[in-house]
């Protein structure tokens, strides 16, 4: 039995499953710049922590209008495709902000714009190239599952809902495969190349997405003319937010929040309102729980900048944790593919919510000075705890989002499949945006810059608890109504 359970995901793969799969693999693949950029970012730029979980907000924006390429994608041909051009078109945006890095780095031109704005700018394409394809995967992890055998006659219920569980499982392992391909690199050529040539390196990526478009046979995705009323909302929504960010309006982060809660919330009862009551409530509570699951804020760059500067974390370090990380995600997910498909989403968050508070503790132990009793003790000095807490930890966010993409796959209404998926991202994204929010604003409680991090680890401590606290909150109020 252990043998069947063990190769499971290898026995489900299919070769209609190849080109979607390649977008979650590129898309996991992006990490072999992270080392390069946030040692970068520490170098060459003045941004305080607070200021860069400010922009981590504005980054997020793109997933939050996620349903505009949704409706595009699900509506709108371009040279007759909906589903390879689209690929296309996030490729050329991710290429286009590796080099917009690349010339920041390089300082290219003379009079170019502040390194700060090249830095949005550059992260923002790649953000919007990300979103595009990923708004594509995610049509098609639907499509692939055929809903009636080859006679014509429907396939058993149960069927077509556990294969389409573990699309999602192979989704969420092929980007974990990404990670993993690239997570010690990052580290290594961080430390033997300049800053711009690993951006330049960075352009392989929109590659390998590209490659996949190659291997789509057909589009199956459902023809369907533009729903106006999403397409137009979005637009005039995204128009909204890029008014606020640009207008200088005070509290603006907040606004496009709240903007962006009620937009899209409004626009998820228009396609569920026709949706069975007792669905409704499901697909409710679960989404509330795991959004507050990952609404939790962080700690932000402070504790990064502190192991540089105190601990003497290099990048080759940074690389081997990032590497253990994912072998160890990997082996996890891999592992847990058939019973986190078949587990309550409550029971599952629920201890993910234990395990990063408990996990949570060597980082403030670090802080506090505890791998010099360690150390002496037991020879587990600083890097040996951080390693042991990298591998620990890292499965955790792949596996708290399966039930709900298996929810959403299965509920996913015929023609508005790229729309559904969009939506339902847009409102895990807006969790994400919670969570930066509440970054900012922790920093900006606790100050912590280069050099001054005395109140790192009260910061550190309240990031835990807050972490802990809101998912099993959010459990016991909704838990027994999913």
């Amino acid at each position: 039995m252990a043998a069947v359970d063990l190769l499971q995901p290898i026995r489900a793969l299919k070769l209609r499953y190849v080109p979607l799969l390649m977008v979650y693999f590129a898309y996991g693949a992006l990490g072999i710049i992270d080392v390069t950029r946030d040692v970068w970012v520490k170098e060459a730029l003045t941004l305080s922590p607070a200021q860069l979980a400010a922009i981590g907000v504005w980054l997020t924006l793109p997933w939050t209008v996620k349903v505009v390429f949704g409706e595009l994608v699900d509506s709108v041909a371009i040279f007759g495709s909906r589903r390879r051009i689209y690929i296309l078109i996030g490729a050329a945006f991710t290429a286009a902000g590796m080099l917009t890095l690349a010339a920041a780095a390089g300082r290219w031109f003379d009079g170019q714009p502040s390194l700060a704005a090249m830095f949005v700018l550059g992260m923002l394409l790649i953000v919007i190239g990300t979103v595009i394809q990923d708004v594509v995967a995610d049509a098609m992890s639907t499509e692939v599952v055929p809903r009636v055998d080859a006679k014509g006659a429907p396939r058993p219920d149960e069927d077509v809902r556990a294969e389409l569980g573990m699309v999602q499982v192979l989704g969420r392992l092929a980007l974990s495969i990404g990670i993993l391909a690239v997570a010690g690199l990052s580290g290594y050529l961080a430390k033997v190349l300049d800053r711009e040539t690993v951006f330049l390196l960075g352009l392989v990526i929109p590659a390998i997405s590209v490659t996949g478009v190659f291997l789509i046979r057909s589009e199956v995705g459902e023809p369907r003319p533009i729903d106006w009323r999403l397409l137009g909302g979005g637009i005039a929504f995204g128009a909204v937010v890029l008014a606020l960010a640009l207008g200088d309006v005070p509290y603006s982060q907040e606004w496009i929040f709240v903007i962006s809660m009620a937009v899209v919330c409004t626009m998820l009862y228009m396609i569920t309102r026709d949706v069975e009551p007792k669905t409704q409530q499901a697909i409710l509570f679960t989404t509330i729980i795991i959004f507050l699951f990952r609404a939790t804020p962080g700690v932000g760059d402070g504790y990064f900048w502190w192991t540089l500067d105190i601990l003497k974390f290099d990048e080759a370090f940074y690389g081997h944790l990032r590497q253990t990380a994912a072998i160890i995600g990997l082996v996890a997910l891999w592992l847990l593919s058939k019973p986190i498909t078949e587990y309550r989403v409550t029971v599952v968050l629920f201890w993910l919510a234990v395990a990063g508070f408990v996990l949570s503790a060597p980082n403030i132990g670090l802080f506090y000075g505890i791998h010099e009793w360690t150390e002496a003790q037991f020879g587990l000095g600083a890097r040996s705890i951080a390693l042991i807490d990298a591998a620990a930890s890292s499965p955790f966010a792949q596996l708290s989002m399966i039930p709900l993409l298996t929810l959403i796959a299965y509920y996913a209404p015929a023609g508005h499949r790229a729309t559904w998926f969009a939506l339902m991202a847009s409102l895990m994204n807006l969790a994400l945006v919670a969570g930066q929010l509440g970054t900012k604003y922790l920093n900006q409680i606790f100050t912590v810059g280069r050099g001054a991090y005395d109140e790192l680890g009260v910061l550190l401590i309240t990031a835990a608890v807050l972490g802990f606290l809101i998912p099993v909150a959010a459990i016991a109020v909704f838990g027994r109504r999913v």
